[in-house]
């Protein structure tokens, strides 16, 4: 085992040929990666390029293949010895997309954790714990006091919280590698800047980063060196200085990008969709339509309405008050198969939790909502439906076999597979909530195209989106939600980042 009190968190941490096989599928071949002390190192690839894989060997989750080697400082080690256990012993740290907090405790009963609070006369020291969190919060220049509760606290500080106890022990030299997977996927992008610039001053005063994003501004802003993986192999290492935007995109798709062409409509149809004076959890008084042809996004701050909207519309939850109208007919509140036997499909923004049924096949996943077509007499018509899951597999792109349990799928191929599911009923309206979350810049062209069809078809869609390009690529109309209310609207050419930045944040500076 490596003692974690050693002083090895100065050490460069270095994996060599690491590969992984699962049954039918290579996920990781050859890959070395090497983590310089105080290096803000970003991890980059496509969906399925193998970045998780890499993670869940580190971390232990994994057992990698027999052959590839781990080198801490001047030491190496097999592979096969990564576990939980010898990874933590060995500093290595992890904060995951789900940041694993407790919202109903406080920042202290947080930070420490899994760890021994201080003790005095047999019971807690309370005042000692507080004390001993609040000086390592500090110390990081997070601001939030150590009795906060974490439900209180902002989207950024959360994960800044998650990131203040991997780091609690780094003055014993335990902390020799932080890995970060995907930590801004769900951030308002007015809070993404604050969190990567304390990560990179916590990289300057010497903490090795390993970043895992998507986001491909935030690796040329902030990382000092760059990895990029693609189809399980490593493809490039360099300083983040020697790419642009285009070098990156083509190291990582292989290929040259292509730019998407947005072609502004200005013809519509008929109202499918009509929402009258909807009243529901945080929402009120939200009334707004969408025509044939149209798609309109809800912008907005985390907390401002955007989901619940989504889910009032499909009938998830059942509203205070108001209506909804397909086509011109009303829907019954709080009855989702009547909204399904209308035409709506909604694609959540929790696609492990909502979207997928992970334990399931692609096969299975793709005819869920339609699964009546496959039956006669009783019984259920196998090959049939095989043959549509192979037919949506080859028209959506998705990178996956028809019997594959899609908990095996990459993100954005999951991803593509709730949407393919979704198009499959030839829908009136579409609900989009944030449809591109943690999907690579690939996998977001071919669910662009596939709401491009949708569109095409004569659908009307309604997408929720914190990511300003996407609302300037798909978006014919804005509306802007805060406090459960539109409060702005704009179409066309009046939909620029300026327009959104000064309604949507401007409005968050106000009433702060």
């Amino acid at each position: 085992m490596v003692d974690a009190a050693s002083g090895r968190r100065a050490s460069t941490l270095a994996l060599a040929r690491l590969s992984k096989t699962f049954p039918g599928t290579r996920a990781l071949a050859d890959v070395s990666l090497s983590v310089a002390p105080g290096h803000f190192h970003a991890l980059v690839g496509g969906n399925g390029s193998g970045k998780s894989t890499l993670i869940k060997i580190l971390a232990g989750v994994y057992s990698a293949d027999r052959g590839g080697s781990l080198h801490l400082g001047d030491e190496s080690f097999d592979v096969e010895q990564l576990t939980p256990r010898w990874s933590r012993e060995a500093g290595i740290r992890f904060v995951h997309q789900d940041l694993g907090l407790f919202p109903e405790l406080t920042v202290t009963e947080n930070v420490l954790a899994g760890s021994p609070f201080p003790r005095r006369l047999g019971g807690i020291d309370w005042s000692e714990a507080r004390r001993s969190v609040q000086r390592l919060l500090d110390a990081l220049e997070i601001p939030v006091h150590a009795r906060s509760l974490v439900r209180d606290l902002r989207p950024a500080d959360q994960t800044l919280i998650a990131v203040a106890r991997c780091l609690r022990d780094r003055d014993s030299g335990g902390v020799g590698l932080l890995v970060l997977d995907e930590p801004t996927t769900r951030l308002p992008a007015d809070e993404v800047d604050g969190l990567l610039q304390r990560l990179s001053a916590y990289s300057s005063r010497g903490q090795s980063i390993l970043y895992v994003t998507h986001r491909l501004d935030e690796v040329l802003s902030y990382a000092d060196t760059v990895t990029v993986l693609r189809d399980g192999r490593h493809v490039d290492t360099r300083p983040a200085a020697q790419h642009d935007r285009e070098s990156l995109v083509a190291h990582i798709a292989g290929h040259a990008p292509a730019e998407r062409q947005r072609q502004p409509r200005t013809s519509f149809g008929p109202a499918v969709l009509s929402v009258e004076g909807l009243r529901g959890g945080p929402l009120e008084n939200v009334t707004f339509d969408i025509r044939a042809g149209e798609v309109v996004a809800l912008a907005g701050l985390v907390g401002s309405g955007r989901t619940s909207v989504m889910q009032n519309v499909m009938g998830a939850v059942k509203p205070r008050g108001g209506s909804v109208s397909v086509s011109g007919r009303r829907l019954r509140s709080g009855h989702v198969a009547e909204a399904i036997s209308r035409g709506l499909a909604l694609v959540p923004e929790e696609r492990a939790r909502d979207g997928a049924f992970l334990s399931l096949s692609v096969t299975e996943n793709l005819s869920a909502s339609t699964i009546g077509r496959y039956r006669r007499g009783g019984w259920l018509r196998r090959t049939d439906e095989r043959r549509d899951a192979e037919r949506d597999i080859d028209t959506y792109g998705i990178k996956g076999t028809a019997d594959a349990p899609i908990a095996r799928l990459s993100g954005g191929n999951q991803q593509k597979a709730v949407m393919a599911r979704a198009m499959r009923s030839a829908p009136v309206v579409l609900l989009l909530d944030e449809p591109t979350q943690g999907v690579d810049v690939g996998a977001r062209a071919d669910i662009y195209a596939q709401i491009d069809a949708a569109v095409a078809g004569g659908a009307g869609v309604l997408l929720a989106t914190s990511d300003l390009d996407e609302l300037l690529h798909l978006a014919d109309r804005v509306l802007v939600l805060a406090d459960g209310r539109i409060t702005s609207e704009a179409s066309g050419p009046d939909i620029t980042r300026t327009w959104i930045f000064d309604n949507v944040y401007q409005h968050e500076k106000a009433s702060t």
